[in-house]
């Protein structure tokens, strides 16, 4: 299981945002801990500007992680990456059509057959 914590505050779509590309691009569950900045001085100092804030166990920062392309290449970074759902989530934002694996499909001295 993943463990990461989200600076975030009430009513931010960028948040919910975020969250919902972490579901779709971990390869694994994630337990996520939500910090409520607006309570706290240090932290609206701090993530004011910069909400949403992921951070994982080590204390590395993400900020503006609701952008897939920044997500996805801090989730690699961290071998967390579902590769799949990354190259499918790219068509989508591309307007391209998924790409399939061919079904029946069998390949022989390099060359592929259909069956």
């Amino acid at each position: 299981m993943i463990h990461l914590t989200l600076y975030t505050t009430q009513g931010c779509h960028l948040c919910t945002q975020l969250e919902g590309l972490l579901g779709q691009l971990c390869d694994e569950p994630v337990a996520l801990t939500r910090v409520e900045i607006s309570e706290d001085d240090a932290l609206m100092e701090r993530y004011g500007v910069r909400i949403p804030v992921l951070a994982d166990d080590e204390g590395q920062e993400l900020d503006r992680g609701f952008e897939a392309p920044r997500l996805a290449a801090w989730l690699a970074e961290r071998g967390w990456l579902n590769d799949a759902a990354w190259e499918a989530l790219q068509c989508q934002l591309e307007g391209k059509p998924e790409p399939r694996e061919a079904r029946g499909a069998r390949m022989r001295s390099g060359r592929r057959y259909l069956s």
